[in-house]
């Protein structure tokens, strides 16, 4: 009953081949899950069908009991602004902007005036151990510093749903581990979903429930016990 996020029979084809052969997924609210699988298997085929990114073939996307995937792209890319938070794995952020305005750039491109989204955006500083950096560019922050302005953009427009695609991939150890702990502990701080995609069982087991997918099928799920902590 308290399910964020459905996925149903969801198919997708790429000429031959087989990328989702027909995914039952259902996401809590809250919950925090892994999606892992080798390179290949449809584990970002899955995420890019459930934050609206592409369309399945067939099935159906649900946020919130809306379906979503039947939208047309103007309201899929107006969910993605404002209902759903990305982290990528180089985290994308514009180089010629600072970082403060990285973050505010969702809230921006959704109507919000510049002055008032900065200020929005500042207040995730603080929080995720970034003080003193709104004013420096990308490529004045360290990798780890730039993951977590890329979270912090991802949750300023409280999102139901953030979708984190190989998180930690660029970062070493331990960086990865601050990174996935501050990530966990922010979603779950703003009562949003999270959706990891990788192949890490590291960074799967900050998770509450990882969900195994190879050759488009979803083979098992494993519970973490609310995910690690340490």
């Amino acid at each position: 009953m308290n399910d964020v996020l459905v996925g149903q029979a969801l198919t997708k084809r790429f000429g031959q081949t087989v990328a989702l052969g027909g995914v039952d997924i259902a996401v809590r609210a809250g919950e925090a899950v892994a999606i892992m699988g080798p390179s290949g298997s449809g584990k970002s085929t899955l995420l890019h069908c459930l934050a609206g990114i592409m369309r399945p073939d067939s099935g159906e996307v649900h946020l919130l009991g809306q379906r979503i995937d039947a939208m047309g792209e103007r309201g899929r890319s107006a969910l993605r602004r404002t209902r759903f938070g990305f982290v990528f794995q180089f985290g994308q952020l514009l180089p010629e902007l600072p970082a403060e305005e990285n973050v505010a750039l969702p809230l921006m491109l959704g109507g919000v005036p510049r002055a008032q989204a900065v200020r929005q955006a500042r207040e995730w500083f603080a929080p995720l151990g970034l003080h003193s950096m709104e004013a420096r560019r990308p490529g004045e922050l360290s990798g780890g510093q730039a993951q977590r302005v890329a979270i912090a953009r991802a949750l300023v427009t409280k999102p139901a749903v953030v979708f984190a695609d190989e998180p930690t991939g660029a970062l070493d150890q331990q960086t990865g581990h601050d990174t996935m702990r501050l990530l966990v502990e922010a979603t779950r701080h703003n009562d949003a979903s999270l959706i990891v995609v990788t192949h890490d069982p590291n960074v799967a087991g900050w998770c509450d429930r990882t969900v195994e997918v190879r050759d488009g099928q979803l083979l098992s799920t494993t519970s973490q016990m609310g995910g690690a902590r340490a």
